[in-house]
């Protein structure tokens, strides 16, 4: 269409000069990438604008601009309004869809309204034009999970694993990842595994975001003989490993082979300067209390640059570098100047390392 091909070139400004030519015809068919657009770039009064003149044009028809506005209100965190606009939905008589009892769900879930998150879990079950399926399910796991109602998580993901296995053969590639999270959830590796091969028979393109899903159920569960197995077995189907599978493998091997813990934690590193990845506090200090063990000040040198340089090294990992460095004398200024640069304190037994130093 013209108007999402002049937003993607042209921006939203001559978009909206180019919606405002159209007759009310045309505007039909054109006023969803025009609200996409400002929902992409969190633009609420513009979008609510939109949506007013679409409603006194009797324009809105259909139940899509409804779910944009309910995802700019959650992108915004304006919780508050989502059932306002279930309620605009209703009153005007257009339906709702899966992703709208979704939404809504989730917004009441975030206001902390777990009643209503039943409730309206309820009124989905009884509405015949949907049908309840693995994703709402998976969303239901999710609120009942962060709000520590463990009991209902679980039997959430109990129904939609048989759900799961009642369309298996029949499943969109899209939706493989959230099936595999739902039965990884489960502990159900050996199904897991079933619909993992179903998805490689039928793949476009190899995504590692759908094999990191298996990967990790196998790390969790110690498999880790399996977790190699298909690390290499992705690599030979051309998967391009990113962020997360290091992650796992390099989270896998510190309890099993810190060697290849290290090898993998040197690739992991070599794609943060591309994401917001960083690794868990835990996993940074296993290392370096590795190399402090093994006395390799070379790797630990390496070490704390690259983290000094992402900008998450700890006064705990510049003391483990100076124990290494007054141990295999060598000089501090270029581990104090980073220290400097980090803005780290240095308290009463790093002082003591510092002086340690001088004697």
């Amino acid at each position: 269409m013209r108007l999402q091909s002049t937003i993607n070139v042209n921006g939203m400004l001559e978009a909206e000069e180019y919606f405002e030519q159209l007759c009310t015809a045309l505007k039909k068919a054109a006023c969803l990438p025009l609200l996409c657009g400002y929902v992409v770039g969190r633009d609420t009064e513009k979008a609510e604008a939109l949506m007013l003149k679409l409603g006194g044009l009797g324009l809105i028809v259909n139940p899509n601009s409804y779910n944009e506005m309910m995802n700019l209100y959650m992108s915004t965190s304006e919780f508050g309004n989502v059932p306002l606009v279930v309620q605009q939905m209703k009153k005007n008589k257009i339906p709702l869809t899966g992703l709208s009892y979704n939404l809504w769900m989730n917004a009441n879930a975030k206001l902390s309204w777990f009643g209503l998150v039943e409730m309206v879990y309820k009124e989905m079950l009884n509405d015949k034009n949907v049908k309840v399926g693995w994703s709402t399910l998976s969303t239901l796991d999710g609120i009942y999970t962060k709000a520590g109602l463990v009991e209902k998580g679980s039997f959430a993901l109990r129904i939609a694993d048989k759900t799961v296995k009642a369309v298996a053969g029949r499943i969109p590639y899209t939706n493989y990842m959230q099936i595999l999270l739902c039965l990884a959830k489960l502990g159900d590796i050996v199904e897991a595994e079933r619909i993992f091969m179903e998805w490689e028979c039928n793949c476009f393109r190899y995504d590692i975001r759908v094999s990191s899903v298996l990967l990790g159920a196998y790390m969790r569960n110690g498999m880790t003989e399996k977790a190699e197995a298909l690390h290499l077995h992705t690599l030979e189907k051309g998967g391009q490993p990113n962020y997360k599978t290091w992650e796992i493998l390099m989270e896998g091997r510190l309890k099993s082979n810190m060697d290849k813990a290290v090898e993998v934690m040197k690739k992991g590193f070599s794609v943060l300067q591309d994401c917001r990845w960083r690794p868990l506090d835990d996993t940074v200090i296993a290392f370096a209390d590795y190399f402090e063990k093994h006395r390799n000040i070379e790797d630990a040198n390496w070490y704390i640059r690259v983290i000094h340089l992402f900008g998450f090294a700890s006064l705990t990992l510049y003391k483990l570098l100076l124990r290494m460095g007054l141990s295999a004398q060598r000089s501090a200024s270029d581990i104090l100047k980073m220290m400097e640069e980090d803005k780290v304190e240095i308290v009463e037994d790093t002082y003591a390392l510092v002086q340690a130093f001088k004697v």
